[in-house]
């Protein structure tokens, strides 16, 4: 099947989130892209991931939003995940979570702020929380109005999606995302822990002020981008 082998992944990380702790129950789903096919797949609504396997992942196209493979309804998110694909070109994959630390932030509505290199070295800065969202936005069409918001939050805030990989959706929980689903699950580990140590911070110095932005460049810029040295080759 043509699709086998990207519904294989999908699955993956949607297992890998469960193992992870960052899921339970049916609270979460991961997608992925493939972008020279023009599609995404992701995770069927409320299945159990005690039952989930490859093929019941549901494949749509990205431009359209139809269904081109799997018998299942896609995840209730599907929406979202599909406007990020849309706007955001340079992702391959979407994770969603309601992860307990940074969905307080969430909840809390107030950005993760950046007060330690652990932080800077996965986002360039403070996670930001999106505006709530109106009655109107969330009484129509309410999981694309989110993805709307997401987009929304980054155009005004002049945010390069891959340099800050993740979102908290006001009153609602995180989004991350990254060039394939293996980063977007890389990157919502990461969201979940900083929030914890950010909370910690907080909690042992309420006035604590973000890392200067020499450190935040120094530690962000060595792992991404064109002078990155971290690592292999």
């Amino acid at each position: 099947m043509p699709y086998d082998e990207l519904k294989e992944r999908v699955y993956r990380v949607n297992m890998a989130l469960v193992e992870s702790g960052l899921v339970v129950l049916t609270w979460g789903n991961a997608s992925g892209a493939d972008r020279k096919a023009g599609v995404m797949a992701i995770k069927p609504s409320g299945v159990a991931y005690s039952t989930l396997k490859p093929a019941d992942i549901v494949v749509l196209s990205i431009e359209t939003g139809k269904v081109v493979d799997g018998t299942g309804r896609p995840s209730s998110d599907t929406p979202t995940h599909l406007h990020l694909y849309r706007e955001f070109s340079s992702i391959g994959g979407v994770v969603h979570t309601h992860s307990t630390h940074a969905t307080s932030f969430a909840q809390a509505q107030r950005d993760i702020p950046c007060f330690g290199t652990t932080h800077a070295d996965n986002f360039y800065g403070a996670v930001p929380c999106t505006r709530a969202m109106s009655r109107e936005e969330i009484e129509s069409d309410y999981e694309l109005n989110t993805g709307k918001v997401i987009v929304e939050c980054f155009r005004q805030r002049g945010l390069d999606p891959l340099d800050m990989p993740g979102v908290l959706v006001s009153s609602h929980a995180p989004f991350t995302w990254g060039a394939n689903e293996d980063k977007a699950l890389e990157n919502a580990i990461v969201i979940e822990f900083a929030a914890q140590m950010a909370m910690n911070s907080l909690a042992l110095n309420p006035n604590l002020a973000p890392i200067p932005q020499t450190l935040l460049d120094k530690h962000f810029k060595r792992k991404h981008g064109p002078k990155a040295y971290y690592g292999q080759k």
